[in-house]
C-alpha cells in the first residue's frame, strides 16, 4: 500500500509538476482595534463638529491665493477629541 500511494503521487507529479499549496481555510484576518475605534469615534457628535470646523478652515484657506493662515489648530482639536475617545477603550481590546 505504501508503494501504491507513492506511485500515485509520482504519476501526478509527472503529469503536473506544479502542486497547488493551499493555506489553511479561511484564516481569520487580524484587525487593528485602534483603527476600528478611531472610525467609531470619528462619527461621534463632538468629533463631527470639530471636523466641520476643520473643513471650513480648509475651504477658507484654499480659497485664498496668499494667506499665512493654516488649519493646524483645527486639526489638533479634531485629533484630540478622537484620541481621547479611542484612549478610553483601546486597552480593553488589546491582549
Amino acid at each position: 500500500m505504501l508503494f501504491t500511494g507513492l506511485r500515485e503521487t509520482l504519476s501526478k507529479l509527472v503529469q503536473s509538476p506544479f502542486f497547488v499549496v493551499r493555506a489553511e481555510e479561511e484564516e481569520e484576518e487580524l484587525v487593528d482595534p485602534a483603527k476600528v475605534l478611531r472610525a467609531k469615534c470619528e462619527q461621534q457628535k463632538e468629533a463631527q463638529e470639530r471636523f466641520a470646523k476643520l473643513q471650513q478652515c480648509n475651504t477658507r484657506v484654499n480659497s485664498r491665493k496668499a494667506t499665512a493662515e493654516t488649519c493646524v489648530e483645527e486639526l489638533w482639536d479634531f485629533l484630540e477629541v478622537v484620541d481621547k475617545c479611542v484612549a478610553k477603550d483601546l486597552f480593553d481590546h488589546l491582549k
